[in-house]
């Protein structure tokens, strides 16, 4: 007995090919009746739809800020103490036990956009209404023409040069105003996935810290930024509104600005963190001791408007 099975798929297949032929003809049938009935005026205006959602996933040229993450620089990242000081002159039995719960944050700012790695338009204009973010111009942060790995390798520049800057303020501070015998010390820094110049402070002042055998933070959380020179003068950096943000986010009850960033400040501090102006490692450092203290708060200096410039 002949087998007709195949001759019905092929009548069914025959079929469906038919039906989606003749749906398709009607479809473009009606497409070319419904646009020839528009004007030229509204073609234009197509385009122009079209283009500008082409034009929201293109790369921007703006970079993206936003609050990064904080580093406890008296911690360890990745496994590793930040900060390790060998050779110090001074012992403190009490020092382990009494800094467990005390923090030195460095903050930082997560940059989307850099070269390499290019936000879309859209993501750069949804960024415009979003408090917590801050766009703009790429060249502002990168010059022209700067590839990826140029811009990676001058920030490690910049935080190599910020850490062996923190090193000898910090050994300079320590043995003029410390008291501190600094001959033997020897220093290792380790960070990861941080550039920049901006944690240079936090980092001479984790070294006192650990120079000195001494805690502090008094068991507070203290986060704060700032570039610095040879000489502890603390400078200002970028993205200080972001930072606060981060620090406050991170538990600090207390932070240390630069005073030549304070007109970024005023206005912008979140709320229970309070600021603390700092021109210098010395202010710095008064600022810590008056802080773990408890006492003469008042006397310590806050931001107000115009006094950065």
């Amino acid at each position: 007995m002949p087998n007709k099975m195949p001759n019905k798929i092929t009548y069914v297949f025959n079929k469906i090919n038919r039906n989606i032929f003749a749906t398709l003809k009607n479809t473009v049938g009606d497409l070319i009746e419904y646009f020839s009935a528009k004007s030229f005026r509204y073609f234009v205006g197509l385009f122009i739809v079209v283009m500008s959602i082409i034009a929201l996933f293109l790369p921007s040229a703006y970079v993206v800020e936003e609050p990064g993450p904080t580093q406890d620089v008296l911690g360890k990242s990745f496994g590793k103490y930040v900060i390790n000081v060998k050779n110090s002159a001074v012992k403190n039995t009490d020092y382990k036990s009494s800094s467990k719960s005390g923090k030195l944050l460095l903050v930082t700012v997560n940059t989307s956009g850099i070269p390499g790695y290019e936000i879309p338009n859209i993501y750069a204009i949804a960024s415009w209404f979003d408090s917590k973010k801050q766009v703009l111009p790429r060249e502002v942060l990168v010059p022209v023409n700067q590839n990826a790995s140029d811009y990676k390798k001058e920030t490690n520049k910049q935080m190599a040069s910020s850490q062996s800057s923190a090193q000898v303020a910090a050994l300079d501070y320590a043995k003029k105003h410390l008291n501190v015998n600094v001959k033997n010390v020897k220093i290792k820094l380790h960070i990861d996935d941080i550039g920049g110049p901006s944690a240079g402070m936090m980092y001479a002042l984790g070294i006192l810290n650990k120079l000195t055998n001494t805690d502090l933070t008094g068991g507070k959380i203290i986060a704060g930024t700032g570039t610095i020179d040879n000489s502890g003068k603390v400078g200002a950096i970028g993205g200080i509104r972001l930072k606060m943000i981060s620090a406050k986010r991170d538990g600090a009850k207390w932070f240390l600005s630069p005073n030549s960033n304070c007109n970024e400040v005023v206005g912008n501090i979140p709320q229970g963190l309070k600021v603390v102006s700092v021109k210098t490692l010395d202010d710095a450092y008064k600022a810590l001791v008056k802080i773990k203290a408890g006492k003469n708060l008042d006397s310590l200096r806050t931001c107000k408007a115009e006094s950065g410039r």
